[in-house]
């Protein structure tokens, strides 16, 4: 997530000091910027002989007015009883960018159900925003309520995603967890970990995504993964996100885990936080 976020600050820094230019124009880039979305080609799709399913989510924007129609990959799992599991990525890579991480999820007894926002992959071709993203996953959340009503469901999110998922866990009852991995308190209070941190301009950042007010009205319990080398977003990131979420919760530092990394080191940890925290597994 933000990938490249590092090295356009510098430009945004001027985008804010020509605030008076035009605000919208501001808002607009830095939603280009912390999303960094990009729709799929046809001859870019993959031949699927994964197992994953591809699946379509429609439903109408209240905040743009349009029709909308979201692409996702279902990965079931073996076990007819298995929960389900939303994933929710992080900027710049879509859901097929992301096989890998659904693959691990379901490896740990999730059937995977995961996203791609509009604006990403082969969903309505649009530009994102943190309203219409909470959107996207609330509707993905509905479907996954339709069509598996019996069925325990929890959220996932990374980096990005995490912000997601934590909005959508705030705003559902019927959530039996939530999981987060490399996600943050706040976009301003990443920006202020980096580089050009100390300019005064975290008022003019439009795109907020501040899961550190929203993770007190999450009623299931949370687990908050983090990686000890994550350089992108720091660790102590993920830890005052977990301080701020009420009990019970978990917080799971992985030694040598990066922002890319983690999830891939970290599956007997999860394994471990799975069954403690939710009861899931042996």
């Amino acid at each position: 997530m933000l990938t490249t976020l590092r090295r356009r600050w510098p430009i945004f820094v001027l985008l804010a000091a020509a605030l008076f230019g035009g605000c919208s124009s501001l808002d607009t880039q830095q939603r280009k910027w912390i999303f960094m979305a990009s729709a799929l080609h046809a001859a870019e799709l993959p031949q699927r002989g994964d197992g994953l399913k591809d699946v379509w989510i429609e439903h109408d924007s209240a905040e743009t007015g349009q029709p909308i129609r979201l692409h996702a990959l279902w990965f079931e799992h073996e076990a007819p009883d298995a929960p389900v599991l939303l994933y929710l990525h992080g900027a710049r890579r879509n859901v097929e960018g992301s096989v890998w991480r659904i693959e691990q999820m379901r490896d740990l007894g999730f059937s995977v159900l995961a996203i791609d926002y509009r604006g990403f992959g082969r969903s309505t071709d649009e530009l994102p925003s943190e309203p219409v993203v909470a959107e996207d996953a609330r509707a993905a959340w509905a479907w996954l309520a339709q069509q598996y009503p019996k069925r325990p469901r929890f959220i996932f999110g990374h980096s990005l995603g995490g912000a997601i998922a934590v909005q959508l866990a705030s705003e559902v009852s019927d959530a039996r967890g939530l999981m987060v991995e490399g996600t943050f308190t706040s976009i301003p209070e990443v920006f202020q970990t980096m580089k050009w941190g100390w300019l005064p301009i975290t008022p003019f950042i439009t795109q907020r995504f501040d899961s550190a007010s929203r993770i007190a009205r999450v009623k299931a319990p949370v687990l908050v993964v983090h990686g000890s080398r994550d350089s992108l977003i720091r660790p102590a990131l993920g830890r005052a996100l977990y301080e701020r979420a009420p009990s019970p919760k978990k917080f799971v530092l992985v030694e040598g885990g990066t922002h890319g990394s983690t999830n891939r080191l970290a599956q007997a940890q999860y394994r471990e936080a799975l069954n403690e925290l939710f009861g899931l597994g042996s």
